[in-house]
């Protein structure tokens, strides 16, 4: 698309454009919704429609051939469908009329017969949709294979668990990727089942009863879904929207998932943190500048990965609220609520595609630093087991004596800057209680030994990769 401005020629193009300014970003990875997926997908509704026609006798022999042979993307001019889309509020008719040129006199009348344009339009849109999940699934499953990776590998990997941002009590990193492991997993299960239960061709006519095809019209109907290889629905679905807004919230529920690693992995990458870094891209594709460098800090390396998985997911909710709101349609044909649905879908479509690609990316060549984990953990001076000492202490104390014994000690360790062990073998108001419940220097240090105190995290991690490898567990 070119804007003229000031008497120049200023290049306009969106983020969904192959090569545009965005595209590397938002558009990573094969999912295809931009015009040519699209108008390829309609000319596909098209031909399978008089494919369809042709089977049930209201076409001649060879129609749907000529149809089929005419229908190909790259004998059309978006463009100009797109400028005529004006003058009737979709693109469909300028589409069956620059078809019904392509095509042989004798195979014309098979063309749209019988269709209305949301006929073609709801189609294409499952037609992309199917596309697309199929290449998102992929990646998920690639994504999910590195979790797992990670997961096993780092199973009993001590670092400091943190809620509300403060350290708590001590974790693995393993559990952390095992619960990014279980989140794609399932997101990618949901998302399984709506390709599988929810994705219908659609064929109605002009208000849903295919009047027009007359008693052939239900024949049409489950020849066009086989055409097309889409299920058949009991009826037309014109203006009940559900499968698009299941479609949509499994969508979501991938970028739901998808941004939750992306933000532990932003965090844990911090400077002061320091816990895991993004490696380079396996395919050498950083180039002249090193990946995750920053336009004015030479000394920068930014979480690039994460980051952009964070810009794709983060749309997400506001497109599956557009989708919801259109979701309510009125009589038999909606008025600008089914117009509203085909950006949205469509862009949705591409960023969960996008944040999918980069987290396989992102999760095969994470930089686990289990010393710094250590580290930070140390640095904490025994304070994340605080619970397991509380917990030690109760039986002689009681749990609310200890438990406010334990906090007493806890915030002179922080207002002195000495270890938590310390605080409470040498001074005496602490130390007094902690002798009389029978507890030695030596089983202070043990409790205060963040890898005795992991529960049942290896046990989870154990359980998280077992259902990732049951029959079934790696799509879901």
């Amino acid at each position: 698309m070119v804007t003229r401005r000031g008497g120049g020629i200023i290049s306009r193009v969106t983020d969904s454009e192959p090569g545009g300014l965005f595209s590397a970003l938002f558009g990573r990875g094969d999912v295809a919704v931009g015009d040519a997926a699209w108008l390829q997908a309609m000319l596909d509704a098209e031909a399978a429609l008089a494919r369809a026609l042709e089977r049930a006798g209201l076409a001649p022999a060879g129609a749907g051939a000529a149809v089929t042979q005419a229908a190909r993307a790259e004998r059309f001019d978006a463009g100009q469908i797109g400028a005529q889309a004006a003058l009737t509020g979709n693109p469909v008719p300028a589409l069956v009329r620059a078809l019904t040129v392509q095509v042989p006199d004798f195979a014309r009348p098979a063309v749209h017969q019988g269709a209305t344009s949301q006929d073609i339009l709801d189609s294409a849109a499952m037609l992309l949709a199917r596309d697309a999940t199929a290449v998102i699934e992929a990646d998920l499953a690639a994504a999910a294979a590195a979790a797992a990776r990670l997961a096993a590998e780092h199973s009993g990997t001590v670092m400091a668990g943190r809620t509300l941002l403060q350290q708590a009590v001590p974790v693995t990193f393993g559990l952390v990727a095992a619960g990014w492991l279980t989140a794609i997993d399932d997101a990618r299960a949901r998302l399984a089942a709506v390709r599988r239960d929810r994705l219908a061709a659609q064929l109605g006519g002009a208000a849903g009863t295919l009047a027009s095809l007359g008693p052939a019209g239900p024949d049409v109907a489950r020849y066009f879904a086989a055409e097309l290889g889409l299920p058949a629905p009991v009826v037309p679905w014109f203006t009940d929207r559900l499968r698009v807004l299941e479609l949509a919230a499994a969508l979501a529920g991938v970028c739901a998932a998808l941004g939750k690693l992306a933000r532990d992995i932003t965090l844990l990458a911090q400077s002061e943190v320091g816990e895991v870094s993004e490696g380079d891209p396996p395919d050498g594709s950083a180039g002249h500048d090193r990946a995750g460098g920053s336009s004015a800090m030479p000394h920068k390396r930014n979480p690039v990965a994460a980051v952009v998985i964070l810009g794709c997911t983060r749309r997400a909710p506001g497109l599956l609220a557009g989708l919801a709101a259109a979701a309510e349609q009125e009589h038999q044909r909606a008025a600008g609520a089914w117009h509203a649905e085909w950006e949205p879908l469509a862009d949705l479509l591409r960023l969960t595609g996008s944040a999918a690609s980069w987290a396989a990316s992102l999760l095969a060549g994470l930089q686990v630093d289990a010393e710094r984990m250590a580290a930070n953990l140390d640095a904490a001076r025994g304070l994340p087991m605080a619970e397991h000492l509380t917990a030690m202490l109760a039986p002689a104390l009681g749990r609310l004596a200890a438990h406010d014994l334990i906090a007493r000690a806890s915030r002179r360790a922080v207002e002195t800057g000495r270890a938590l062990a310390d605080v409470l073998l040498e001074t005496p108001e602490f130390a007094r209680p902690v002798r009389a419940a029978g507890l030695t220097p030596v089983e202070v240090a043990d409790a205060l030994e963040p890898s005795a105190y992991l529960g049942a995290a290896v046990a989870f991690v154990a359980a998280a990769l077992a259902a990732h490898h049951l029959p079934g567990g790696e799509a879901g």
